[in-house]
């Protein structure tokens, strides 16, 4: 059955469960018919509302992601949700665009950044193996060429650290690539003294999982608990851009979120001066990466209004802010940050490592309410300006409603009772 349905795979398709492509674009427009065939081969599928006003801002990007993966084993469609209810509540989708990669049985939300490249690389690494096999030495360069990112295990497949290696890659498969090969060829690549190494690969740059070549005099618990804990939080670039889609990947970190905050136009442009800022921050970080490191995760924020999620209140650009990720509190430099210098950001990071920083915020019941009204009124004014049609008649019909009811209670008696005292006059007289 397989190879009935592959080896004539596309017009298949396209007959029985997923109409035509859109012109143009090679984004397979799917039916309710692809439940029944959802376990042939990998999908990345967008669920999506016509009206949807971020649906219509991701599909021009979700083309490109279909051009992209053509040549792979990976098929791209999307599904109107109006159209098909069904296929919805098959696939549990609460809210749009919800975008899936599907193998067989297994479903995986997508979680990131609505990016060409971000996708991409989502889609290549759920459609291979946890880890994949390195057997050429040229591979190695491949991956440095085209990953920002990626780890290694080097050494025998074997033993409590490969175990916990294959099961950090499992758990952390949607957000990194995991990759294994020989001593011989990692050698050509890599320094290192003693087998088992791990080792994450980032920026031109790698490092070593510390407790490698002695994981085996380690309790089995300890090497699963620090090598999960070390992958969670080398799997970021030091210096990333922080986004609504990752931040909360970030948090997880348990780390000290320290954000440059500057705004960017809508062609991704950032004026001058604040992006003298920016560089200044990310230049003592890079050039004091092991004195922080250990309790800090840094970035930078091109969309202001993450901010004012964080302190609930609008901050001028440029800034810079702290959050804490376990307590949720966050800090403020007292210093003007255009006058800011590498010394007084120094002085900033070791108030808040030795905790006499002012921090505000936090995870309080007042402040959680707070922040849930502030989020609703942000959604509310970016609903508006997505789509003001739709917005228009979603709280204007209650409302009209609700002035005809309220009409009917309070002004009803009132023609009631003129027309009463009509009646009486009438017979008076």
């Amino acid at each position: 059955m397989h190879q009935s349905i592959w080896g004539w795979s596309l017009p298949l398709l396209f007959l029985l469960i997923l109409g035509t492509p859109a012109i143009s674009s090679r984004v397979l427009e799917l039916s309710d018919r692809f439940i029944d065939v959802r376990h042939e081969g990998q999908w990345l599928v967008m669920f999506y509302a016509p009206w949807c006003g971020y649906c219509k801002k991701t599909e021009p990007i979700f083309a490109l992601v279909a051009q992209a993966l053509h040549a792979t084993n990976v098929r791209v469609g999307r599904l109107d949700c109006t159209k098909y209810p069904a296929a919805a509540r098959e696939f549990k989708v609460r809210g749009y665009p919800t975008i899936m990669f599907i193998k067989g049985n297994m479903e995986f939300t997508y979680n990131g950044d609505r990016s060409k490249d971000e996708l991409v690389d989502y889609a290549l690494r759920m459609s291979g193996p946890p880890v994949q096999l390195v057997t050429r030495t040229d591979s190695v360069d491949m991956l440095k060429g085209s990953h920002t990112i990626f780890f290694m295990f080097v050494g025998p497949q074997q033993g409590v650290v490969w175990d916990t290696y294959y099961a950090a890659a499992e758990g952390y498969q949607e957000h990194g690539f995991f990759y294994a090969t020989s001593e011989e060829i990692a050698a050509q690549h890599f320094d290192f003294e003693k087998l088992p190494a791990v080792i994450v690969y980032k920026e031109e740059q790698h490092h070593f999982y510390p407790h490698g070549h002695v994981a085996h005099e380690m309790d089995p618990n300890d090497v699963n608990e620090t090598i999960f804990q070390w992958v969670n939080v080398e799997r970021f670039t030091l210096f990333p851009k922080v986004t609504r889609f990752n931040i909360h990947q970030l948090l997880k970190t348990k780390k000290f979120l320290v954000l440059a905050v500057v705004q960017e136009d809508k062609l991704s442009q950032i004026a001058t001066h604040e992006l003298e800022f920016r560089d200044m921050v990310e230049g003592v970080i890079r050039k004091h990466r092991p004195r922080y490191h250990d309790k800090f995760q840094f970035g930078w924020i091109g969309d202001p209004s993450i901010a004012h999620s964080i302190i609930l209140d609008q901050l001028p650009t440029p800034h810079l802010i702290a959050l804490n990720s376990t307590t949720q509190h966050h800090y403020i430099p007292d210093d003007d940050p255009l006058q800011m210098t590498p010394q007084a950001l120094h002085l900033f990071l070791e108030s808040i490592s030795n905790e006499s920083a002012t921090a505000y915020g936090g995870d309080t019941y007042f402040v959680r309410v707070n922040r849930a009204l502030f989020e609703l009124k942000r959604s509310l004014r970016e609903m508006w300006r997505g789509n003001p049609v739709l917005m228009t008649v979603i709280f204007g019909l209650p409302l009209g409603f609700l002035s005809l009811i309220l009409y009917s209670i309070f002004c009803g008696d009132c023609l009631v009772t003129e027309e009463e005292q009509e009646e009486d006059h009438e017979k008076k007289e």
